[in-house]
């Protein structure tokens, strides 16, 4: 089952990082979070990745094009261009398609766009800003138990404040710093049947969650999938700070593998 990581957006709010590269390409500990991704699904065996292209696609060509010589010692024959690797890092049994889809072009085109590159069976799709320890293969269990078209993965909100509770006469009933809401959210971690490229079209409108989810849901054809552990995504400098400061503490739940 091939995976799409969606790698073409912007990344307006975090533009500290993006200004010259694409948001996925912004570094946790050194490697791009689009990595960190990708590495999640690779630990449980899916390895074979499609990437739509946008905003400083060339960045994430170039990435993946250098990615031996970028890990590893080498010798290169200037004269012929042959380069000899030696003690080789960082390799990578991944398989990784990477398709120009326009700059401006919404995920759901991105998607329809990209179907030469996918099977005939289904496929998976993830946001490439947010990590999480979600378990793929719990995750395909229930998409495949529910037998809907498709399946999202919800993450209980958190309160971006504290909240406060009183009785009538302004006494404290409790306090709790930023609690997670009784609401869920969609952090991404799709699970699609291969129908559910009838649902899209190349206009370059055609978002992801709007017409397209909406009409899943509509026909009853929608799970949502929920995860109760970590997720975090790299919306804004904060969260940049946020997960690189885990990272250096040696604090990396999206890392960790259960090993089922």
């Amino acid at each position: 089952m091939k995976v799409i990581i969606f790698c073409g957006g912007k990344g307006t709010r975090l533009r500290e990082e993006t200004e010259f590269k694409p948001k996925p390409m912004v570094e946790i500990g050194g490697k791009p979070i689009m990595w960190h991704i990708m590495s999640r699904y690779a630990r449980y065996g899916f390895k074979e990745f499609v990437l739509p292209l946008g905003y400083r696609g060339e960045v994430i060509k170039q990435y993946f094009h250098d990615y031996t010589i970028r890990n590893s010692d080498f010798t290169i024959d200037l004269a012929s261009g042959n380069a000899a690797i030696h003690n080789p890092g960082d390799r990578l049994d991944w398989k990784v398609t990477l398709c120009d889809t326009g700059e401006e072009t919404e995920k759901g085109a991105r998607i329809k766009r990209a179907a030469a590159h996918l099977d005939d069976g289904p496929f998976m799709a993830a946001y490439g800003d947010g990590v999480a320890d979600i378990d793929i293969d719990e995750l395909l269990r229930f998409h495949k138990s529910r037998g809907t078209i498709g399946t999202f993965t919800g993450v209980r909100m958190p309160s971006r404040f504290g909240t406060v509770s009183t009785d009538e006469k302004g006494n404290i009933a409790s306090w709790e710093e930023k609690p997670l809401l009784n609401q869920f959210t969609n952090c991404g971690f799709f699970v699609f049947e291969h129908e559910f490229l009838d649902y899209l079209s190349t206009d370059e409108h055609c978002d992801l969650e709007k017409a397209p989810l909406e009409r899943l849901a509509r026909e009853g054809q929608l799970s949502m999938y929920r995860h109760n552990g970590f997720w975090q995504c790299m919306d804004t400098l904060r969260d940049y700070m946020l997960l690189n400061e885990l990272w250096d503490r040696g604090n990396v739940p999206w890392m960790k593998f259960s090993g089922k």
